[in-house]
């Protein structure tokens, strides 16, 4: 990743001589990695609008669980087991939809989706009984679930390893900072507007933004024909934390067999026109959605993807809980908060999302790059991990400030303080483990992300699911203080994968480069 001699036969970043470009991009203008910084920006804020848009329409409930569980004839822990079915199926929907977005593209992908939750966000205020309102979010948890991966990927498509850390960062911003808006205006809709506009506001939104979505955003698979793939052995490896610039690194080529013809020695490449941009058909393949789909529940085998799930899940899960009793706690005595002023709470979560992003954003990749220095130039995907180190003391801090604060009615900034603190660890969360896991197995992360998000939304269930008899079993007190503990067993997880971390990717390199080598046969290797 850092060429300390600039003695590489390899292309190096304009802005830092040193720094060698992972992965390696072709000579393509089409390719995603020599997109002009203009057309990057345009795919990230692309991205940015359907996450934003598409992550308040699934979060309109939070702030407002009392008011809705009367108007709708639901119970609050039937609402919170709704939201449960919906973490569930935004994760099992990844089987099918990940291998659709990387068989038929991305950008169908994100169009449908956003489609589907306009008419299922305008069929919220209208789910009356348990049956409807579950079948309301099971569905728009199938079609919501490209938010929680999809977009990783496409960062990882268009943005180099050394830049991916801010970009992750932005993305996690924009994830999390969604969750946590959407009680914001929320409350205040339905103070002032009442609980049928709580839905259709967002839906008028997000319908904006599918307009705004077919317009400017590109489709960003890309198909290489090469990725520095070595044969299995104890030297000739590519995998991040072996040296480049080893001899037995093999040549890499830069053609494309989609995008150009080769003559002469070299590759004349054709660079699409706008209309041709527009296009909701990617590239003609081989069918290979069955293929992908048991890949991704293999995947689950491995210790660097099942870690990644599980530390995803482990602060994923208090955002659950957050939000399962940020309205029962600030609605009841002492505080008897309005609805409106229980979104307002939620600013707090912004202010720690902002952090967050600015912390494992740019300052996660400036540590990196001192570590990658300090090590001699080699970068390590556990290098990252050490940024779990502050999440691990604030996270259960929080949770017992939320839980205890709130049983000794502790003052109303006590709480607005946790649930700042949560959301922070949450954001970070969301960040580290997803890069570990692109750093891990950049080739196949598409389908990681799937297995991923499925541990990850498995645990989200289960938390939503179970949050409010825990709660009404063992009172505020003793649920948050066994959840702070919890929590830092689970944090402490990270300290285990810096050590052992490269071992149990070495155990796996092999079946890796197999496993890339064979996607790369197949035709199925997206940059």
């Amino acid at each position: 990743m850092v060429d300390l001699d600039q003695t590489m036969q390899a292309k190096h970043s304009k802005a830092h001589r040193d720094i060698v470009l992972v992965p390696t991009p072709s000579d393509d203008p089409n390719d995603p990695l020599n997109w002009s910084p203009r057309r990057k920006t345009m795919a990230l804020v692309c991205m940015c609008v359907y996450v934003w848009f598409n992550g308040i329409a699934n979060s309109v409930v939070y702030s407002v669980l009392v008011p809705l569980s009367e108007a709708l004839d639901l119970s609050v822990g039937d609402l919170n087991a709704g939201t449960g079915y919906l973490f569930l199926l935004a994760g099992w929907g990844l089987l099918f939809f990940q291998p659709f977005a990387l068989q038929y593209g991305k950008r169908p992908t994100y169009l449908i989706s956003t489609a589907a939750t306009i008419a299922l966000t305008m069929w919220g205020p209208h789910a009356k009984g348990n049956g409807q309102w579950i079948a309301k979010n099971v569905l728009g948890g199938f079609f919501g679930s490209p938010i929680e991966a999809l977009p990783e990927i496409s960062v990882a498509d268009v943005f180099f390893a050394h830049e991916r850390g801010t970009y992750m960062g932005v993305y996690a911003f924009v994830l999390a900072g969604s969750n946590f808006f959407a009680p914001v205006i929320c409350g205040f809709i339905n103070e002032y507007a009442g609980y049928h506009w709580v839905f259709y506001v967002p839906s008028i939104f997000l319908s904006a933004a599918f307009v705004f979505l077919f317009l400017f955003m590109e489709e960003t698979n890309y198909d290489r024909s090469t990725s520095g793939v070595a044969r299995p052995g104890p030297e000739a490896s590519l995998e991040p934390g072996i040296n480049p610039a080893s001899p037995d690194k093999p040549s890499l080529a830069a053609d494309s067999p989609e995008t150009g013809s080769l003559e002469a020695g070299q590759t004349k490449y054709k660079e699409k026109t706008f209309l041709e941009r527009l296009s909701l058909f990617d590239v003609s393949r081989k069918q290979r959605m069955p293929y992908r789909m048991l890949l991704s529940l293999r995947l689950v085998s491995w210790p660097v993807i099942f870690y990644a799930g599980f530390s995803y899940g482990s602060y994923l899960i208090w955002f659950n809980v957050l939000n399962a009793t940020a309205s029962i706690i600030l609605g009841s005595a002492p505080y008897n908060f309005s609805s409106s002023m229980v979104g307002l709470s939620y600013l707090a979560c912004m202010v720690g999302v902002i952090a967050a992003a600015l912390y494992t954003g740019l300052i996660s990749d400036w540590m990196t790059l001192k570590l990658a220095r300090r090590n001699k130039g080699i970068f390590e995907p556990e290098q990252r991990l050490w940024g779990f180190a502050v999440t691990t003391v604030v996270l259960p801090a929080s949770l017992i400030l939320w839980g205890v604060g709130a049983a000794h009615n502790v003052h109303w900034f006590g709480l607005i303080v946790a649930m700042c603190g949560t959301a922070f660890s949450n954001t970070c969360g969301i960040t580290l483990s997803v890069n570990y896991l692109v750093d891990s197995y950049r080739d196949i992360s598409g389908d990681g992300m799937t297995t991923v998000i499925i541990i990850r939304n498995t645990m989200s269930f289960a938390i939503g699911y179970g949050i409010t008899p825990w709660l009404t079993n063992l009172g505020y007190q003793n649920c948050f203080i066994s959840a702070a503990f919890v929590g830092l067993a689970a944090s402490s997880v990270f300290l285990l994968m810096t050590w052992k971390g490269k071992s149990l990717r070495e155990m796996y390199r092999i079946k890796y480069w197999e496993l890339v080598k064979k996607q790369i046969d197949m035709g199925i290797l997206h940059g």
